[in-house]
Parts: C-alpha cells; structure tokens; sequence
C-alpha cells in the first residue's frame, strides 16, 4: 500500500523529483534529441502517420473505426497513454496501451485481433501515444493493480539468465554508466512504441525487455504476457511525473 500511498500523493515524483531523474532522452547526443524533436527528421513519425489512417478505417463486419467511437483522437486520446497500463474489467488483469487496443478492436469493431509488436499495433499506438506528446507520465492509482506493480518490483529486482544479473543491477547500480559504448539509463519507459536506430523500425516496450533478457542469457517472456505488463507497471510507476515522449527516437 506505500506503493499506491506515494502514486495518490503525487507519483513516486514526491520521493524522487523529476529534475533527480534523467531519461534516455536527456543521455542522447545533440543530434539524437534533434531528430526525435523535428516532426520532419523523427522517423517514428511514418508510424504515426500510419496510425492516423488506421483510425479512420473501418475495421470488422460493422465496419466501425476507431473515430467511430472516439471521434478526434486529440481530444479523446490526450492524457491516455500517460495513463497505462491500466485495469481491464471484464479479463480482471490490467493491460497495456497495446493490450487495450487489441482489445478494442476484437469488441467493439470484431475486427482480426492484433499481435503485440505487428505493425499496424505499434502505429496505432504510437498515434494514440502522440496525443499524450509531453503529458507527465500519470500511473493509475487503482488498488487492484498494486500486486501487479508488486510483482513488477520483483521482476525487475530478481536475478535471471546465464549472467546471473537482475534488470536493478544494470538501470539502478551502474546507472548513468556505460555498456560498451552504450550508455546505460535508468530505465525510464517515457517513449514507446519508439523509433530505435538499432532496429532500423519502431519497436515496443515488451520488445526491448525480450532484448535484455536475452542480453543475459534468460529466455524472454512473450510480448503481452502479464510478466511484461506487470513490469511495465513498475517502471511506469518509477517514471510518474517525466513527460511523455511520442515517438521517442533512441539508438
């Protein structure tokens, strides 16, 4: 309960204030954060072109869209991604910005159901996303998830894989410090789905958690398993109060 205690007194920004933390944003080169802030040089701005189409097209056997329901997505989407993941009613579990999607368009539209990291997802949510552009990261107090965020906690405290290392030991430890020639952050998720130029394409939160769990030799969880989503609570929780970045461009 300290957990939610903190996220309804402010965020876990009240323990450790915004200007304390640093993002991957802030640990790239200058020419790295011009990119990602010049809408025409930010590659991720192809996806969320793609997803604005995405949002208008009728989808299912009733052939709704997603404006159908929501209408403007800068009005009705504006503060959502901040938000995730969050609580799902009816599967009694939360899910993320992906997950929900997903699940809008398989029930309300019965439209073909969208894996975790396929194109069309990753637009879609990286348009959604945009409407939360520089919005602070506002995690859902709601106290159902808090074994969730719990159990986050412990994932990314635990000692996995061949290496013997834990998510903590690299994002916390050594944090600010350098892998290689990478700098290593401290693992603030502000800017997914992002554009990683390792990747050559936009990429989800969950499949960069399978890259460093193969980085140690552990076998990576699937994209959109409660593993990952609960991971992603916590450090959702960790980054309240950062501002969003939509679409984040990394290395």
């Amino acid at each position: 309960m300290i957990l939610r205690a903190a996220l309804l007194a402010g965020g876990l920004a009240t323990a450790a204030a915004a200007e304390d933390r640093r993002t991957g944003y802030e640990m790239m080169s200058p020419e790295l954060r011009a990119m990602q802030d010049d809408e025409m040089s930010n590659p991720g701005m192809l996806w969320v072109a793609e997803g604005a189409a995405l949002w208008e097209a009728p989808e299912g056997p009733a052939g709704r869209s997603c404006a159908g329901c929501h209408g403007e997505a800068a009005q009705s989407m504006a503060g959502v991604a901040a938000r995730y993941p969050a609580w799902d009613e009816a599967s009694g579990a939360p899910v993320d910005l992906s997950g929900r999607i997903a699940l809008c368009r398989t029930r309300h539209q019965g439209a073909e159901a969208l894996e975790h990291e396929s194109r069309p997802l990753l637009a879609l949510a990286a348009y959604v996303a945009r409407q939360s552009d520089g919005r602070p990261i506002a995690p859902d107090p709601d106290p159902r998830l808090d074994p969730w965020r719990e159990t986050g906690r412990v994932l990314f405290t635990a000692r996995m894989g061949q290496l013997n290392l834990a998510c903590a030991n690299c994002h916390d430890d050594h944090a600010g410090g350098r892998l290689g020639a990478a700098p290593i952050p401290e693992a603030h998720p502000t800017g997914y789905p992002q554009y990683r130029l390792q990747w050559e394409e936009m990429g989800g939160l969950h499949r960069r958690f399978g890259n460093c769990l193969t980085g140690i030799r552990a076998k990576p969880f699937a994209a959109g398993s409660p593993d990952y989503v609960a991971l992603e609570l916590y450090l959702m929780s960790r980054a309240a109060g950062l501002p969003l970045e939509a679409p984040a461009v990394r290395p």
